[in-house]
């Protein structure tokens, strides 16, 4: 971590002895079009290669000790029962309004009777795995990126590296694991809150009886359409973790880049989610896993 950093600093460096080789010829620096284009991708790139060289040392801490399990249950807790208010509530009210919206279609066609079948898998494929990974982006990643940013900007991290303590398995490898093992529980309780959402509306709306939901939906689900709805989930997880562990970590400006951390955590990992959903759904596809 302590090479990314230096590396970021030095290419920090270059780019300002570029500036001023521009301005050093008259009173107001020129803009070159080309060279803000070159030096905006330079940018691009280097973040990218910075966030592989953080994936590729997690990965290594991951299954080397030593490992800190105390701080990898505090994480589970923060990240998964802390994120579990808006997880049902999102997956029970999408349900609903799935519901709602999909009556309308199957009443033109005289099928509401497979209201359920929709409902599950729309929900179980797609919505209930993206849906929760979002909610989930929005509140942890900001939290990591913020409070591993306030960490580095009051040198707490560089007292714990002269202290012997290697951050990235202090800090980095607990989020990740605690990632691992919330997110696809958070994702299962997603989904049922989104079915039974849209029970509520099937009961009370389109008045169907329990068991002509509850057994179209239980009957359109196999094996395939669950473990889809799980794998997806336990990828969404590393990139939640890591993009806000990448971003605390990078943090520059006192507490000013700090919230300038947070807010690209959060932007960066939704649009992240949704990127892989769609090549992961592609994937699966070709290969025809389902």
């Amino acid at each position: 971590m302590r090479r990314l950093i230096d590396r970021r600093l030095n290419f920090e460096n270059a780019a300002g002895r570029v500036c001023e080789g521009v301005a050093r010829d008259g009173a107001r620096p020129r803009l070159d079009a080309a060279a803000v284009m070159e030096n905006l991708l330079k940018r691009k790139v280097l973040a990218v290669q910075e966030f592989t060289y953080l994936l590729v040392d997690s990965f290594r801490r991951l299954f080397t000790p030593p490992r800190y399990l105390a701080d990898t249950l505090v994480q589970a807790d923060i990240i998964g029962v802390g994120s579990l208010p808006i997880v049902l509530l999102t997956g029970f009210f999408t349900g609903g309004v799935l519901a709602l919206q999909t009556y309308r279609t199957l009443a033109t066609f005289g099928e509401v009777g497979i209201l359920g079948e929709v409902l599950a898998l729309s929900i179980v494929r797609e919505l209930g795995p993206v849906l929760t990974a979002l909610m989930v982006a929005g509140r942890v990643s900001s939290g990591i990126a913020s409070e591993l940013g306030s960490m580095l900007v009051s040198e707490q991290v560089d007292a714990m590296r002269a202290l012997g303590t290697d951050p990235l398995r202090k800090l980095v490898i607990p989020r990740v694991l605690a990632s691992f093992l919330t997110l696809p529980l958070l994702t299962i309780l997603d989904d049922f809150c989104g079915m039974l959402g849209g029970f509520m509306v099937s009961r009370y709306t389109v008045h169907l009886t329990s068991a002509e939901y509850w057994t179209t939906a239980y009957q359109a689900l196999d094996f395939h359409d669950v473990a889809q709805g799980l794998m997806k989930p336990i990828v969404f997880a590393l990139v939640i973790a890591l993009v806000g562990c990448y971003f605390g970590l990078q943090t520059r400006g006192g507490t000013a880049g700090v919230g300038r951390s947070t807010t690209q955590a959060v932007v960066v990992a939704s649009v992240l989610i949704l990127l892989l959903d769609f090549f992961l759904t592609q994937f699966l596809i070709a290969i025809k896993f389902f």
